[in-house]
């Protein structure tokens, strides 16, 4: 099993400015997973969500077939776990803490070059997510948020699912977010 160690930032442009930021930094790590959740609003925002690895990624394992593999295999495979730890009850009740497959439910975007992997999921291409989104935003300042990523098994030699990165989201100021520079 990979550790991936996350780090997050808020921003209101793409990511690929950020990449270019990091892109020193990130040559000398062994894989990035880099996943851009962008939010439909006004403006439009992106949570984007950078996870490390501290070892090369095991050629057999899932998440190189996962990595390597086509966007059809990974939307049938990426996998979000949402939690409301701390929010009012009809945000808990509508967020749900059922696992979801990204790839299912919105559309995701991957790009792969060198030692990472990025993923776009864009949460305003499904009226349903719009719709639960749109509700979180008018209570984020008050929720605890916990989101997992993981890619789903679906054999049994994948067995077990293993989490890629965890985030927690704490009373999130939206209007702390800030543009990206070119």
């Amino acid at each position: 099993m990979i550790v991936l160690s996350g780090v997050i930032s808020l921003a209101t442009l793409c990511l690929s400015q950020m990449i270019l930021h990091f892109s020193e930094v990130g040559k000398k790590l062994p894989f990035i997973l880099v996943i851009n959740l962008q939010v439909p609003g006004k403006p439009n925002y992106s949570l984007v969500l950078y996870y490390a690895a501290d070892r090369p990624i095991n050629k057999d394992s899932l998440l190189s077939k996962f990595v390597d593999g086509s966007d059809l295999f990974r939307d049938s495979r990426f996998k979000l776990i949402p939690s409301i730890v701390e929010g009012y009850w009809m945000v808990k009740r509508a967020v749900g803490t059922k696992a979801c497959l990204l790839g299912k439910a919105v559309t995701c975007k991957y790009f792969r070059q060198d030692n990472f992997l990025e993923i776009d999921v864009d949460i305003g291409s499904s009226s349903v997510a719009r719709g639960i989104i749109g509700l979180v935003l008018g209570y984020v300042t008050s929720l605890v948020v916990d989101l997992a990523i993981l890619i789903e098994a679906k054999e049994e030699a994948e067995l077990p699912e293993y989490i890629l990165g965890t985030v927690r989201l704490n009373h999130v100021k939206i209007e702390s977010a800030v543009p990206l520079e070119v």
